[in-house]
């Protein structure tokens, strides 16, 4: 009895074996070699297809060595489409091997699409998973295309010019405005604030990349240029950028100020309830790094006004000539509706009173020497 019982457990256990096994999917996963990374996202007005998109995939393709890899390898697909979705899905037909977009660093965007419904064309990107919020975003100057097209003679095949260009991996500038994905979707959908995107161009010879001028991007509007020198002064005010340099003159004594640290706060003045005024303090510390004449430590005091002066009003002009195109990129917006309770017209408040308010800028400048001589 017993031996017939052990027997029937061994039936039943193998039945259930073999019931798990015919049940059981496939690997679901995908070996590496049938994948292929995207690295970057190009989007451009479409030519053929009226309020359509072009999209441009840059792929990265495998080296077998570092060290016997030229240069960089890439390839580039391309396709039109009514929307971004229809577009990537049609060139994910375009290659044997499965699109990952784990990997993309850079989002590229023509600068005629930045005047659209940018909500709408953004959304497309956030909703995707694997797309990372942490991707920066830019402006292209012609062409979204043409820009990811470019490949510097510098470029190794193991990292991205264009992608070297932002964060803190490659080359740090005051020039060069960095904003990842997450800020610009937050910015566009946010009152009190406009977004800010660098614009990347490229020289005449397609060989290399230039970024160092910015885009203030105000729905359903035209975007507004920042030359090199007001993106320059935006990023001393938003982020406190150092290693730039700012020439101050009086009679004839004209010299060059490198800063090293800055520190900027600012607040709303109000009266009443209502906004009168936007007080700025900027303090920074520096070094004279070039002067036309030979210059004293003991003098530095008067050096120290000379700088302040001329940074107060470099600064004040960049603050005014936004505030003269109603776009408000440093954010004052939002520091006026923390202070503010809710209420339903506290924006058109503001949108009222920004216009007309006026900016009292106070600079702070302590030159900590005169260089290596004097």
């Amino acid at each position: 009895m017993k031996h017939r019982f052990k027997n029937y457990k061994v039936i039943v256990v193998a039945a259930m074996y073999f019931s798990c096994v015919f049940v059981l999917a496939g690997c679901g996963f995908k070996d590496i070699d049938k994948r292929v990374f995207v690295t970057g996202i190009g989007i451009d007005p479409a030519e053929k297809e009226e309020g359509g998109y072009k999209v441009t995939l840059k792929l990265s393709l495998p080296v077998a060595s570092i060290k016997s890899s030229t240069g960089p390898n890439y390839e580039y697909l391309v396709y039109e489409g009514e929307t971004l979705a229809e577009a990537i899905r049609i060139l994910e037909t375009h290659t044997d091997k499965i699109l990952e977009f784990g990997h993309t660093k850079i989002i590229v965007i023509n600068e005629e699409l930045l005047q659209e419904n940018m909500k709408d064309f953004m959304d497309y990107f956030v909703r995707r998973s694997d797309i990372q919020l942490i991707a920066w975003v830019a402006a292209a100057k012609t062409s979204a295309e043409s820009i990811l097209r470019v490949e510097p003679s510098a470029e190794s095949a193991v990292s991205s010019t264009l992608v070297n260009f932002f964060g803190s991996n490659g080359t740090e500038s005051p020039f060069i405005t960095s904003t990842f994905l997450y800020e610009f979707r937050r910015d566009m959908l946010s009152d009190g604030v406009d977004a800010v995107l660098p614009l990347v161009e490229a020289t005449e010879d397609k060989k290399e990349l230039i970024v160092n001028k910015s885009l203030v991007v105000k729905e359903k509007s035209k975007p507004f240029e920042l030359t090199a020198e007001q993106s320059k002064y935006y990023n001393t005010l938003l982020n406190g950028m150092s290693g730039f340099s700012y020439k101050a003159e009086k009679e004839d004594l004209t010299f060059v100020i490198n800063m090293e640290k800055t520190t900027v706060h600012y607040k709303v003045i109000m009266d009443d309830g209502k906004p009168t005024s936007i007080k700025m303090n900027v303090k920074m510390i520096g070094v004279i790094g070039q002067s036309n004449k030979n210059l004293a430590l003991n003098n530095l005091k008067e050096y120290d006004k000379i700088a302040a002066e001329a940074v107060k009003k470099k600064i004040t002009d960049f603050l005014t000539t936004v505030q003269e195109k109603n776009l408000d990129p440093i954010g004052f917006g939002l520091r006026y509706r923390t202070m503010m309770l809710y209420d339903k017209n506290t924006i058109s408040e503001w949108q009222k009173a920004y216009p007309d308010l006026p900016f009292d800028v106070s600079v702070d400048v302590a030159l900590k020497g005169t260089g290596a001589i004097e």
